[in-house]
């Protein structure tokens, strides 16, 4: 603690994370599965965005925003589970300051982006079902940078509301954070300073974004059930299902866990819950997305195979 200059109370410079659990010998176990998800998830996305660079076959715009999304899940993992594995081993939990604002920056950041991202993928696959003809005009690689410069932009404005309303936050009393990350609404709760301002702003940002994108996808998924029920070819319809299943798989799982965490009563669920789910989320679902994508996708198995193929023979 360093005194405030002019106040009777002391501000905090360190938060200390109460974690998932207090017994060592669970601690050390979870430190071991966390690591091995960690490194599947890393290697994993990694190897997407590499064989996504590197194959021709999947210079397509479906791919460049797979590859954007990999790159985002290595963001939301990396953003909690280093200092997850660090605090299971260390005899204290505690983060900086600056480093809690840092974190809680970098998760909304990433956790922003993966929904626009979805809505984004949902936005190409309507395309690409109901607009075929067109696809390749519409989908532009510029129009492709464009949608997701236009996401990154969404992701950097909510991410100031984020970081503006933790740091105008004035911690004077306890600084256990009761989560294994730094939460807004756990650090909410530590505030000695008024936080209805902040609140409302975080509500609303955090609100307009997942409306929107989930209307987006929503209205998107609309039009291509539409489409695909008009198709007389059942070979038809059944490629265009196949193409939209693993996007589908991923909506609902990253859609289910956050509105679980941030839209449902808190009175309906427990701490402990919100902490398995957010695990979920943020360590899990970054692990699960470059399977889902590659094992439903023949061009990605297919373009796989060919690489390895040419590291075979060569």
């Amino acid at each position: 603690m360093a005194f405030l200059e002019d106040r009777n109370h002391t501000e905090v410079t360190e938060f200390i994370l109460s974690g998932l659990t207090d017994d060592p010998v669970l601690r050390v176990i979870l430190f071991t599965v966390t690591l091995c998800i960690y490194l599947v998830t890393v290697s994993g996305n990694l190897s997407t965005i590499l064989l996504i660079r590197v194959s021709s076959q999947l210079h397509h715009p479906m791919y460049f925003f797979l590859s954007h999304l990999a790159s985002i899940d290595i963001g939301i993992s990396s953003s909690v589970t280093p200092n997850m594995l660090v605090n299971f081993l260390a005899n204290q939990s505690s983060i900086s300051y600056l480093g809690c604002g840092i974190q809680l920056s970098s998760a909304a950041f990433f956790g922003t982006a993966e929904c626009f991202l979805l809505a984004v993928m949902a936005y190409d696959r309507f395309m690409a079902i109901c607009n075929p003809l067109l696809y390749s005009t519409k989908m532009s690689t510029q129009v492709c940078v464009q949608l997701v410069l236009g996401s990154y932009i969404g992701c950097f404005l909510n991410t100031v509301s984020y970081a503006l309303s933790f740091f105008s936050f004035l911690f004077c009393g306890p600084n256990i954070v009761n989560h294994f990350f730094c939460d807004f609404a756990p650090l909410m709760e530590l505030s000695c300073s008024d936080i209805s301002v902040s609140g409302v702003i975080i509500s609303f940002s955090a609100g307009s974004v997942t409306m929107t994108t989930l209307f987006v996808i929503f209205i998107s998924y609309t039009y291509i059930l539409i489409t695909i029920l008009k198709m007389h070819s059942s070979e038809g319809r059944q490629k265009a299902f196949s193409t939209c299943t693993s996007h589908l798989t991923a909506v609902t799982l990253y859609y289910g866990t956050i509105t679980f965490i941030y839209v449902m009563p808190k009175s309906s669920y427990s701490t402990d819950q919100n902490k398995v789910v957010s695990v979920f989320y943020m360590v899990v679902i970054p692990m699960l997305n470059p399977l889902i994508y590659s094992l439903r996708n023949n061009e990605i198995k297919g373009a796989l195979k060919r690489q390895l193929g040419k590291k075979l023979f060569s």
